[in-house]
């Protein structure tokens, strides 16, 4: 069980700098909220010390260490690592999942560029996926096509925040638009870089990012058809509203390279009441294949022991809606962050 001391610390730490996360988990019970907080204070912190620290490389060979020390059950003195310590031992989270996180914060580190889509989808498998496959075992959830439909919701959500930052990313030297869509687009990507501006050809790669968040939102929401009725409202709330980013980017003419497309306030509550009204079909079956790129996540899920024993199962609308609300307010925040470092 997790300490009483160390979610405190943790709670403290996500009220200074995430206070959508933290307001929500003030409403939620502590068989949800605690084990939620302590994963997010983790993730948190991974993410500060890559993309705050001086020597971005080093901070990460320092995150692998304290990964070491918490899956040898000797978790270093601040409160997360603790609290994620006793999270891992009661959820049986498998290694392969946070290590898949670091990964990826290795790669923004390095300032890694894609070559092509699916190489990019590498990328947001380890910096959102992972997260939200974490997450889901901390719900009690261990299937499968469970797990594939939470790593497809984490993938789209990625795409839609590049799609949406592509300018921010480019003026502080930062570029994960497919290098192949570039060059068939007859644009070199450090002549671009350099001075990034907007054309048809840009708003075009724009166009195909969303278009490829979309059919994974798409997938997503048949697996969210597959809950209690009772489940859905919350869980196509999120969604809808993260994919309603991308729909202002389209209103914006697909120009993300001037400014950062914001949804207002007005229109995230007429997309809750669309969704509350709207219809809630989708054909595809929750059975659709997962991604090749989350494949090893889900696989080391099925590889890995179930709990010793089993966490309590929590109620439908708790788990399903705290671990969309917690990669939705990660990846805001992160954003954020970015901006504040590139500005």
């Amino acid at each position: 069980m997790i300490a009483r001391a160390d979610i405190a610390a943790c709670r403290s730490l996500l009220k200074g700098g995430s206070r959508t996360f933290h307001a929500v988990s003030l409403v939620l019970p502590r068989k949800v909220a605690d084990p939620a907080i302590a994963l997010y204070a983790f993730c948190r912190l991974a993410d500060d010390a890559v993309d705050l620290g001086q020597d971005r490389a080093a901070a990460v060979e320092r995150l692998q260490v304290r990964l070491e020390q918490v899956y040898r059950g000797q978790p270093g003195a601040h409160p997360a690592d603790r609290a994620f310590a006793a999270v891992v031992q009661q959820f049986a989270i498998p290694r392969a999942l946070p290590e898949a996180l670091l990964e990826g914060l290795a790669w923004d580190a390095e300032s890694r560029r894609y070559e092509t889509l699916d190489d990019l989808t590498d990328y947001a498998a380890r910096v959102a996926a992972s997260v939200g496959a974490m997450m889901t075992l901390v719900m009690g959830h261990r299937a499968p096509d469970v797990m594939a439909r939470a790593c497809d919701l984490g993938v789209a959500m990625q795409l839609t925040n590049i799609a949406r930052d592509i300018g921010e990313d480019a003026r502080a030297g930062r570029l994960y638009l497919p290098l192949r869509w570039l060059r068939d687009a007859g644009i070199e990507p450090d002549a671009w870089l350099a001075q990034p501006g907007f054309s048809p050809e840009i708003a075009a790669l724009v166009q195909c990012l969303l278009d490829a968040a979309d059919a994974l939102y798409a997938r997503a929401g048949a697996g969210i058809m597959h809950l209690p009725w009772t489940c859905r409202p919350g869980i196509q709330a999120a969604r809808a509203l993260y994919a309603e980013i991308g729909r202002e980017v389209e209103r914006a003419g697909l120009n993300s390279i001037a400014e950062r497309a914001v949804v207002s306030n007005r229109r995230k509550a007429a997309v809750l009441a669309g969704r509350l009204i709207g219809s809630n079909r989708h054909t595809q079956a929750l059975s659709q294949p997962a991604l090749p790129q989350v494949r090893f996540l889900i696989d080391a899920v099925a590889a890995a022991a179930p709990p010793a024993r089993g966490a309590e199962r929590l109620r439908p609308v708790e788990e399903r809606v705290v671990w969309v609300l917690d990669l939705f307010t990660r990846l805001e925040r992160r954003d954020r962050m970015l901006r504040q470092q590139s500005s």
